[in-house]
């Protein structure tokens, strides 16, 4: 399926500004050249925001972000199974944004927000390591991980991987394993556990990262 968007990147900030909402988190999901973090390259970043207004949060889908780096040397022995699964091939990393470019752009789109993922160490190292190589610095944004929030706050659930989060509560994902797709799902689950959420006390960035750490209790 041909996915004309990985050959640019958009932004589309909120039309009021941020100021439109109290607190803006943003959810973002990459695409890599392979699965180990430490050593393979950034593909694709995406990125879609969550307006949170008091007790309530919605999916702000005008406020989203997506872009494709160019790779400066597609391998000349693509993983065909990795291209299969997130479907940026080697025409699409040449004709991708210059990564510094790209991560500037995406910097700008962020405008200070935390940040949110599933299994978020991984999102987390992809980036900063290509923000170190490129820009020289890494980005001071907070990181929360929502897979053991999404433990803490629904621990019956006994689910571990977004799949299984998202057959739980019944969430449909357009195209799995493509970024743009993934943050979707995981802005879903977010607003699936926003009840329970709520029923922990004032909804705050700092409370996500509180339950977060609780994870490492449960058995």
């Amino acid at each position: 399926m041909t996915r004309a968007w990985w050959s640019w990147w958009r932004a589309r900030p909120p039309a009021a500004g941020p100021s439109a909402a109290r607190e803006r988190w943003v959810v973002v999901d990459v695409e890599s050249s392979g699965l180990d973090a430490r050593r393979d390259r950034l593909l694709a970043i995406a990125a879609l925001a969550v307006h949170v207004e008091g007790e309530r949060a919605r999916i702000a889908l005008g406020d989203s972000f997506e872009v494709v780096l160019r790779q400066p040397e597609p391998t000349d022995r693509p993983d065909k199974d990795n291209i299969l699964l997130h479907g940026i091939g080697v025409g699409a990393q040449r004709q991708g944004v210059e990564p510094r470019d790209a991560l500037l752009a995406f910097e700008r789109y962020l405008a200070g927000a935390p940040l949110i993922a599933f299994h978020a160490a991984f999102d987390e190292t992809l980036i900063e390591r290509a923000c170190r190589a490129t820009l020289q610095r890494r980005l001071p944004h907070e990181w929360v991980d929502l897979m053991p929030v999404a433990r803490v706050l629904a621990p019956e659930v006994g689910a571990r991987t977004l799949d299984e989060w998202m057959a739980h509560f019944g969430i449909r994902c357009l195209q799995r394993h493509q970024a743009a797709a993934d943050t979707l799902a995981t802005a879903e689950l977010l607003l699936c556990l926003w009840p329970r959420l709520r029923a922990q006390g004032p909804v705050t960035f700092a409370a996500l990262q509180r339950l977060a750490s609780q994870s490492r209790w449960l058995p």
